[in-house]
């Protein structure tokens, strides 16, 4: 077996080992007091990296609630740390939170990540030159996304977050941008 190959199945049985937990938890979170599974928006999302250009389509869980390993390969690598190139695996519950603010605001426009996992080199170098980021921050986790949506203002997005009353949603006005992440509620 060469490195490539072992490094893509050690990854596929990450993923599988990181989705069956992450699918518990995304569970608990939308059900049954807040969301059922079938009153989850079609696992569709469109993303752009705004720091690579990459684009990327992808249905990450079909109608029936199951996740897809290879579609969830492809977000992890689009939401890779732009600095250092490393990939981790995302929460499927950021995706999730994603997915309903975005359905929430009546469209599939396409995302654009500003800020996705962070490797902790680079998120200590955005602490130490002031950038406003916190020491322990989500992304370090692959559970926080920072994003825009072209044609919404991000104070809509904020609201329509702050609505469905899930995880982190933050608001950063001089950079217009929204943070979102599978945290618990809370908002800034």
């Amino acid at each position: 077996m060469n490195r490539e190959s072992d490094w893509s199945w050690t990854r596929r049985a990450l993923l599988r080992t990181a989705v069956a937990g992450l699918m518990v938890g995304a569970v608990q979170a939308f059900s049954p007091a807040r969301v059922q599974a079938s009153q989850l928006p079609e696992g569709q999302l469109t993303f752009l990296n705004v720091w690579t250009d990459e684009r990327l389509t992808v249905t990450y869980r079909n109608e029936a609630g199951e996740y897809d390993l290879e579609a969830l390969d492809d977000v992890n690598h689009i939401f890779r740390c732009h600095a250092t190139g490393e990939v981790s695996v995302i929460d499927v519950q950021v995706l999730e939170h994603v997915n309903l603010v975005q359905k929430k605001l009546g469209g599939d426009r396409e995302i654009h990540v500003i800020s996705g996992y962070r490797s902790p080199e680079y998120n200590a170098k955005l602490v130490r030159t002031g950038r406003r980021a916190a020491r322990n921050s989500l992304h370090m986790q692959g559970q926080a996304i920072d994003l825009q949506i072209p044609g919404i203002h991000p104070k809509v997005i904020r609201q329509a977050a702050l609505e469905l009353g899930f995880g982190g949603v933050g608001y950063y006005p001089r950079s217009k941008f929204v943070h979102l992440d599978s945290g618990p509620f809370r908002s800034w």
